[in-house]
């Protein structure tokens, strides 16, 4: 049996800039960070020759071409396993919520199936190979940020380049600096789910009509990079409200009443900004907030589940790995 933990991800500036669309015409940058949230992907084998799927629901079949899980199903088809596996996955939030678990679901089975083969890939390799299932196979509406920051893990900033290559920065802060700005992020869970495709097919849409924007949100993630590196930690609060502003005007399903109300009241309340994570419409609501202004915000807040977690500093990794 071989397990591996991939981690989840909190994207703080440039999302939208990652939409091959966009990059391969003007480059794209995001400043993201790992979390110490993961999904989980088990494989072993079985005495059988049939395939074997357990999620949320379980699938038993005879051949590739039956599993209705089509991640898992691209994944055994990239990696050539055709039979006598058995594999599952568990994660530590609920699915469509926004902290980039799809993604992490192709990495981690991508990563999980090449150990099972015995094969050692990097994680670049496991990246490209999970956006190339997502994008170019299932024609998923979505940017190639979440499989890279998956794969290599840390706090990044993350540059694609105009001719398809990926560059990686990772972020090396002190001790101090990394534990407080940690500290002034609050995750909450608004208890919103949604499908991110409808969202993301709207925003891919919008791209050339946005371009303006776009551009105005990959420059802040350089801002947001240099203030990070200074220390200046509550400029990178500020600045997500202002990137907020910006992305709620890519697509019309990013926020709605119910949600701007949250962010505002958390406002009120103290945090400096913040956003909905990932695509929006739902899922986790991150703030920067100063730690003595955060019992106000979670006041304001507490019909809401906190999600405490940390910034992680390993991409996807096999952590337990026993054949006979």
């Amino acid at each position: 049996m071989i397990i591996v933990q991939t981690p989840l991800r909190v994207s703080f500036f440039g999302g939208g800039t990652d939409f091959p669309t966009f990059f391969a015409a003007e480059g794209g940058c995001v400043l993201t960070s790992a979390i110490d949230k993961y999904i989980f992907v088990t494989i072993k084998q079985r005495f059988d020759p049939k395939l074997r799927i357990g999620y949320t629901q379980t699938e038993m079949v005879d051949c590739i071409d039956q599993i209705q899980h089509e991640l898992i199903r691209e994944a055994l088809r990239k990696t050539g396993i055709m039979q006598g596996v058995e594999i599952t996955t568990m994660g530590d939030i609920p699915s469509a919520s926004g902290l980039g678990s799809s993604s992490t679901v192709t990495v981690g089975s991508l990563h999980a199936m090449y150990a099972f083969l015995g094969e050692i890939v990097t994680s670049d390799r496991l990246a490209g190979e999970a956006c190339e299932i997502e994008i170019d196979t299932l024609k998923k509406p979505i940017g190639i940020q979440d499989q890279y920051i998956a794969a290599l893990g840390g706090l990044r900033f993350l540059e694609f380049r105009r001719d398809g290559q990926v560059l990686s920065r990772k972020i090396v802060l002190d001790t101090a600096l990394r534990r407080k700005f940690n500290e002034n992020l609050l995750l909450f869970f608004t208890g919103i789910t949604r499908q991110a495709d409808s969202v993301l097919t709207e925003q891919k849409a919008n791209i050339n009509g946005r371009l303006s924007i776009l551009r105005e949100m990959k420059q802040m993630a350089h801002t947001a990079l240099d203030a990070l590196e200074k220390g200046q930690l509550d400029t990178i609060g500020h600045l997500l409200h202002e990137s907020w502003q910006l992305k709620k005007q890519m697509a019309s399903k990013i926020s709605n009443d119910l949600l701007d109300e949250m962010y505002e009241a958390a406002r009120r309340a103290g945090a400096f900004g913040g956003k909905i994570t990932g695509a929006g419409g739902g899922g986790f609501l991150l703030l920067y907030c100063p730690h003595e202004r955060q019992e106000a915000v979670r006041e304001v807040l507490k019909h809401l589940q906190e999600f405490p977690f940390q910034l992680e500093k390993d991409g996807t990794k096999v952590i337990f790995n026993y054949q006979r």
